[in-house]
């Protein structure tokens, strides 16, 4: 019998076994690290690269997250890497309002100060609230109007639900006091129109709003994805 050919094999083998070994090892190594260092805990939510969910479970080398639409991703601790956790202690929600350039920044201060406070007292947000939204100062001047930072710190998870309810309040309180909500708008000169008058302004479509109305979304999320 020659047992030349068995030897080979079994070296083959053991080779693939002891780097699938160390493999496991690596990620549970990484997994007992991860649980001295408290990073998570079952129902907090946590992101780390391109994987973001909530934690469900996790064994002695991975750990299931629930996506917030759903998918459940399932990850070895080993690829885990740096973990940022969402769901600890507090944190702060910062986002920018615009104005019209005529407005009297001061008394618009007062007014989200006003709405702030409210929502503060709501029973709905009460117990999420640590500082009440309030208006940080001018961001910049922005394309068409003044663009004010606001911020506001909660518990986590409390910040969704306020921040809808504050643009509603805040609609209704600057429409009250006559503040303006600025808008993109177009006018174009200088074109014919269907009716073949010459340097007439050119009308002005519900097909033509919209393309500027994308036009401007493009650039504001252009925008946003910039660091700051």
């Amino acid at each position: 019998m020659q047992i030349g050919p068995l030897i080979a094999g079994a070296g083959v083998v053991g080779v693939a076994v002891g780097f699938g070994a160390q493999t496991i090892v690596k990620d549970v190594i990484s997994g007992v690290f991860f649980l001295l260092d408290d990073a998570f805990r079952v129902g907090e939510y946590i992101s780390s690269g391109n994987y973001k969910g909530t934690v469900e479970s996790f064994s002695l080398r991975s750990v299931k997250l629930r996506h917030h639409r759903g998918p459940l991703f399932t990850i070895p601790f080993g690829e885990l890497g740096a973990v940022q956790n969402q769901s600890r202690d507090w944190v702060i929600d910062k986002f920018n309002i615009t104005v019209g350039y005529d407005t009297d920044i001061d008394f618009a201060r007062k007014l989200i100060k006003r709405i702030g406070l409210e929502l503060a007292e709501d029973p709905e947000f009460k117990h999420w609230v640590l500082d009440p939204i309030k208006m940080q100062g001018v961001q910049e001047f922005g394309e068409y109007g003044i663009v004010l930072r606001v911020k506001a710190t909660t518990k986590p998870g409390g910040a969704f639900g306020m921040k809808r309810k504050f643009y509603v309040r805040l609609r209704q309180v600057f429409k009250e006091q006559g503040i303006e909500l600025p808008f993109p708008t177009v006018q174009v000169q200088g074109l014919q129109n269907p009716h073949g008058a010459e340097n007439a302004p050119l009308e002005i479509t519900p097909e033509l709003k919209m393309a500027v109305a994308q036009s401007h979304t493009i650039r504001r999320r252009k925008k946003a994805s910039t660091p700051e």
